[in-house]
């Protein structure tokens, strides 16, 4: 992967991939039950991420440990209410692994910090948007009612955005966020 390219990537991974590792045993330790710890890291990144569009974050550790305690904590719950039962150890399933983990790992974290990068490079209103509606969720009504836009506004800039994403993304060789294979 080259050098980051902007202020918001080379924050990134200066301040928070290297939390990665302790991260990781952090909720293995604290949340054994837990069975997608990639899910849970990939998921306190955005929101971290989003945090910082909105306000400096303090404690980047703190922060980051905290969103994941809670995101482990959420995963249990849900667990403890769905009628679904969890596989505990998966080395007694018969899988065999297409591709070391540690690869499959820097190809996902790859593609977490390509994405950031292009939702980076939008202009400002288009990224205002496309975080506002993707990462956090509002409806379209309330992402027009924020930026004092019409609705079909926030519809143009999402398309554009997501289009322009989609661009950049294909212009450094990902076809697909899911397929770590490129």
């Amino acid at each position: 992967m080259s050098a980051p390219d902007t202020p918001n990537e080379r924050w990134f991974t200066d301040e928070v991939l290297p939390n990665e590792p302790s991260l990781r045993a952090y909720l293995r330790a604290q949340f054994p039950r837990v069975t997608d710890v990639d899910d849970v890291v990939q998921s306190s990144y955005l929101r971290i991420w989003q945090r910082r569009a909105e306000n400096p974050i303090g404690s980047i550790r703190g922060f980051l440990f905290t969103t994941a305690k809670r995101l482990a904590i959420d995963i249990l719950r849900r667990e403890k209410r769905s009628p679904i039962s969890v596989v505990g150890e998966l080395s007694g399933l018969d899988v065999v692994a297409d591709e070391p983990v540690v690869s499959a790992q820097v190809a996902r974290t790859e593609c977490v910090q390509l994405l950031i990068a292009a939702i980076d490079s939008l202009p400002k209103r288009c990224r205002e948007v496309v975080i506002l509606r993707k990462l956090k969720f509002h409806s379209q009504r309330e992402v027009a009612a924020m930026l004092g836009i019409s609705e079909d506004g926030v519809e143009i800039q999402l398309t554009r955005g997501i289009a322009r994403c989609r661009e950049y993304l294909r212009r450094r060789g990902i076809r697909s966020l899911y397929d770590h294979g490129r």
